[in-house]
């Protein structure tokens, strides 16, 4: 799994569970700034305290209702931190290096955004590619729903999907575009580098996309309902990954 290599200039980000700070410790990609908690300590503070890095982090005990108002949510299972802001990538994926793609267009729910970016990690992705216009950003909630596994992926943001597409194309990437009209996507064979493309939860992927690779689809009972956008992106994720 590739590094994230540049970071993307925004206010310092909450971060909150254990799960999101355990993974933050671990990827050591940005700064832990302050750590909030409760008196008596959660049982997983003891593996995170000795996780924290050697330069300084204020400890500061409080109560749970003022981590839910620091988190937003009263999921914070006793642990909040402040760290410096998210690390998007900087340069365009090398498909000789990173030949697993995943690109998200318009997914606009964090909570599904994170779900998404977990099974990319455990399905081997190599880098996903989210886009500025009408997509979730990657805040607390995003980094909870995604386990913290959202930190060891190598995350690209483009300016919109058609940008997002011309650019895989002029790469050497194939695309397969999940469309209700496409291929059956448990009967294709997936050649690499690829980049599975995964729409919004509402009008699925832009049609201005769909010249630049195939489309596929799971079959499902009717076109009249769909699977939720990071179920179809988990199954897509496996069918793919398993020809590798």
């Amino acid at each position: 799994m590739q590094r994230k290599t540049s970071s993307q200039v925004s206010p310092e980000q909450i971060v909150y569970g254990v799960h999101p700070i355990i993974e933050l410790l671990k990827a050591k990609a940005r700064k832990i700034i302050r750590l909030y908690t409760t008196d008596p300590v959660p049982k997983a503070f003891a593996q995170i305290k000795a996780m924290l890095p050697t330069y300084p982090v204020t400890i500061s005990y409080v109560n749970k209702a003022q981590l839910a108002h620091l988190a937003g949510t009263p999921d914070h299972q006793s642990l909040v931190a402040i760290a410096a802001p998210f690390v998007y990538r900087k340069q365009f994926f090398n498909p000789d290096k990173a030949p697993f793609l995943l690109m998200l267009d318009g997914i606009q729910d964090v909570r599904n955004l994170g779900a998404i970016l977990r099974s990319a990690y455990c399905t081997g992705v190599d880098g996903v590619i989210v886009t500025q216009r009408h997509g979730a950003p990657i805040n607390g909630a995003t980094l909870k729903a995604s386990a913290g596994l959202a930190e060891h992926i190598a995350i690209y943001q483009a300016p919109s999907p058609l940008q997002a597409a011309q650019s895989l194309k002029e790469a050497g990437y194939n695309l397969y575009i999940t469309n209700f009209k496409g291929e059956n996507a448990a009967r294709i064979t997936y050649q690499r580098p690829l980049c599975l493309v995964i729409g919004s939860e509402d009008i699925g992927v832009s049609s201005s996309i769909f010249k630049y690779g195939t489309q596929v689809t799971i079959p499902q009972r009717s076109t009249d309902i769909s699977f939720n956008a990071s179920v179809a992106a988990g199954i897509m994720l496996f069918l793919a990954a398993q020809q590798d």
